[in-house]
């Protein structure tokens, strides 16, 4: 479970949101992986503790509130965005790490584990849904709407960052 530490860190420190509170996080999933290794069908490693590392961070949110209600899909919310080469290659041009960090950081937290374990850690789409524990389609679908949902916010503040500008 060792070679897998950067990526349990990683995904406790995107759903906490606090570095402290992520390395307790992790720490205690490892006790808990330890603990239960006996349930460990040996299938893929990676997979079963990132499972243990979210359950953990959703217990420790819930523990302090913090936790925001599941987000109900509003079409006109989480509708189509622009989808053009052009916007993605803008975004790819004038997106700061900083930017896309903080945008990430303020996604409800549904999507924001769907992008951290998709394109952050690069967890397959059935790995995924192993971890958070729904079906592989809608692994797929959310995907594409925190994608979607990522893009809109990153347009939105890059247009009011430029009309600050001038």
């Amino acid at each position: 479970m060792l070679p897998h530490m950067d990526a349990a860190y990683n995904l406790a420190r995107w759903l906490l949101r606090n570095e402290h509170d992520a390395r307790d996080s992790v720490q205690e999933a490892y006790l808990r992986a330890f603990r239960a290794f006996t349930q460990f069908r040996g299938n893929d490693g990676r997979a079963w503790l990132l499972t243990i590392v979210r359950n953990v961070c959703y217990s420790k949110l819930r523990s302090s509130r913090r936790i925001a209600e599941v987000e109900a899909f509003n079409e006109n919310e989480h509708g189509i965005v622009n989808e053009s080469a052009e916007t993605a290659e803008r975004l790819r041009r004038e997106v700061s790490s900083e930017l896309l960090a903080s945008t990430l950081a303020d996604l409800p937290e549904a999507m924001l584990e769907i992008i951290v374990l998709h394109d952050l850690e690069g967890m397959s789409y059935k790995d995924i849904s192993s971890v958070v524990g729904i079906p592989l389609g809608t692994v797929m679908s959310r995907l594409a709407r925190s994608r979607l949902r990522l893009q809109k916010e990153l347009l939105e503040r890059l247009s009011k960052e430029s009309s600050h500008g001038l």
